[in-house]
């Protein structure tokens, strides 16, 4: 699932993504602004990560004999260096900025493919890896009744466009 190029990129594909905060909303467990979403790893991916210096954490199983769950947190930034966020659907793709990508808070998301990049602090004696979004793409479930009238043919821009003609009744 992850693969590592030489600029020490992260791609990371057909993944299940968690804990969306794209608005940066503050809740008890981020602060206003922060932008970030939570991607869940397979074991193999999260030992590799992890003897790397990655921060990877574990949701507990919620079944008894379960093992836990490896996860990555992923901060997204507008600076100097935006991803690129692009939301599949059948209508084709659409580019997301810094405000649109707030849907996908809400979007019920398919798969998302992504690509991670690294940066590297240290504090005192402590040091990691943070992950930052450089580019995903996000496939969207579609609503079945959205996919039914895709192609029905949308409102008028007013009344008077929905009519053959206008009367004159001066």
């Amino acid at each position: 699932m992850a693969e590592q190029s030489a600029e020490r990129y992260v791609l990371l594909e057909d993944c299940k993504i968690i804990f969306r905060n794209f608005t940066g909303k503050e809740t008890p467990m981020n602060r206003e602004g922060d932008r970030n979403f939570c991607v869940l790893l397979n074991q193999t991916d999260a030992d590799n990560l992890l003897d790397e210096g990655w921060n990877i954490k574990y949701l507990q199983p919620r079944e008894e004999g379960d093992l836990p769950q490896p996860y990555l947190q992923v901060k997204v930034m507008f600076g100097k260096y935006p991803p690129r966020v692009v939301m599949v659907a059948s209508t084709g793709k659409t580019n997301l900025d810094e405000k649109s990508i707030a849907n996908l808070d809400w979007a019920e998301i398919q798969k998302a493919d992504l690509t991670i990049r690294p940066y590297t602090w240290s504090v005192g004696d402590k040091t990691g890896i943070k992950a930052y979004l450089k580019s995903l793409y996000v496939t969207i479930d579609e609503d079945p009744l959205e996919l039914k009238y895709l192609d029905a043919p949308g409102r008028p821009d007013s009344v008077k466009d929905s009519y053959d003609f206008v009367a004159d009744y001066s």
